[in-house]
């Protein structure tokens, strides 16, 4: 297949073309040809859009299908359809299905599902056996057979000594423990940030404390055993405080932070939409500023979307009783457009690959045609329509997003949203 690509402006900081509007000649997936005004080809098809930008694939180091188990939150197929749309080339599955992603078979299993789509799919194995905490996974095999990282989905490990045994064991073939960080006992029965709202509303609260407890005894072990260790979703202005100082010591630690948290702060609780219940809380004003600023100073590395599809039954119920979680693939491009400028966005959602050890090609002659198609202009409301997942719960229903997805090319397969 042969595509041309019309006046496109590279967002690319590693390649010689960044920010220059460019023709690109495409041959069974491989960058033939980077230049101004290429010539015609009846071989080709042409891809022309309105103020066109290109930049590599985005990759979203956190989303949730629900397959196994829970198809009627979302399955594989229609998810990977979704992220491809979103503008994401590969998505990073998180272990959270029924039963757990914990062994060789069920990393097989996803990712014989994921066969054939234009969005890459990597899976992230449990780290403990069925997500319990008790006992570690199968690491080994499941990085033979295609794991990228190995974490158990928003729950944070109280064996100390698991976790200390699990960096050093992954040190052997590489590996990449993901260490979600919420100490159990802090949080309690909390379901939302503690504080002036949580006082108003009457709804029990999970104080900052709680999670950078955790993240402060998880960067102790770390020091003490080296390897890799990443630290997803980080909520507070400490947090990330915590992790610069960790990395200024030379530590090998990652973090990311997800859509919500950089645009969204717990005013949104008002109304106790449980559209707004999420894990970790969404926190103060102050704290939202402050990740948003570790952004563009590179302590968070990543953003992800932390994409979780709840079934509607289980979001429409009394706040303490709801279940955590928001959709995020199809907002989050032009929900981040509103807080950060457009070449800090485009790094962030492309960095995590490197992280997680996924081939990351700069736009030059020669390499792997992956694409995200885009434009940063023009304003809307996101709403119902704009939902392509299965499940319906968005925190970003009602919010004002900026610029325009238009698909992407990977894997020689060209999605158009439009």
């Amino acid at each position: 297949m042969k595509i041309i690509i019309r006046s496109a402006k590279i967002i690319d900081s590693k390649s010689p073309f960044h920010n220059q509007t460019v023709d690109l000649l495409i041959a069974d997936g491989i960058i033939e040809k980077i230049g101004a005004s290429l010539p015609e080809s009846t071989e080709a098809k042409e891809v022309k859009f309105d103020n066109l930008h290109l930049s590599q694939g985005w990759f979203d180091s956190s989303v949730s299908f629900g397959e196994p188990g829970y198809e009627d939150r979302e399955t594989i197929a229609n998810g990977l359809t979704v992220a491809a749309k979103s503008g994401f080339t590969g998505v990073a599955l998180q272990p959270n299905s029924f039963p757990i992603i914990d062994n060789q078979s069920q990393i097989n299993f996803v990712k014989s599902k994921a066969h054939g789509f234009a969005t890459a799919l990597f899976p992230i194995g449990a780290l403990t056996k069925a997500s319990e905490g008790k006992d570690m996974a199968e690491l080994f095999d499941m990085k033979k057979s295609g794991a990228v990282a190995f974490g158990d989905y928003n729950k944070s490990l109280d064996n100390a000594n698991l976790l200390k045994i699990a960096l050093q064991y992954v040190q052997d073939f590489d590996g990449l423990v993901v260490a979600y960080s919420q100490d159990v006992n802090l949080k309690g029965t909390g379901v939302v940030n503690e504080g002036i709202i949580s006082t108003k509303l009457g709804l029990k609260g999970i104080p900052n404390l709680a999670e950078e407890l955790q993240i402060s005894r998880n960067l102790f072990l770390l020091e003490y055993t080296g390897g890799k260790l990443h630290i997803p979703t980080v909520s507070t202005a400490k947090s990330a405080a915590l992790i610069k100082e960790a990395k200024a010591k030379g530590l090998n630690v990652t973090c990311s932070a997800s859509v919500h948290h950089l645009v969204l702060n717990d005013e949104k609780l008002e109304g106790f939409d449980t559209r707004y219940k999420v894990t970790p809380p969404l926190r103060t004003e102050s704290d939202r500023a402050a990740l948003v600023n570790a952004v563009l100073d590179g302590t968070i590395d990543m953003i992800t979307s932390d994409h979780n599809p709840i079934d509607i039954e289980f979001k429409k119920m009394e706040f303490d009783t709801a279940k955590n979680g928001t959709i995020g693939l199809e907002s989050a491009f032009g929900a981040l457009l509103t807080v950060l400028p457009l070449e800090t966005v485009i790094e962030k959602l492309t960095l995590g690959k490197a992280v997680f050890g996924i081939e990351n090609n700069s736009i030059v002659e020669g390499s792997k045609a992956n694409f995200t198609f885009f434009s940063p202009e023009g304003n809307s409301t996101f709403t119902k329509e704009n939902i392509l997942s299965k499940s319906k719960n968005s925190a970003f229903l009602g919010t004002e997003t900026k610029g325009t997805v238009y698909g992407i090319l990977n894997q020689n397969q060209l999605v158009i949203t439009k």
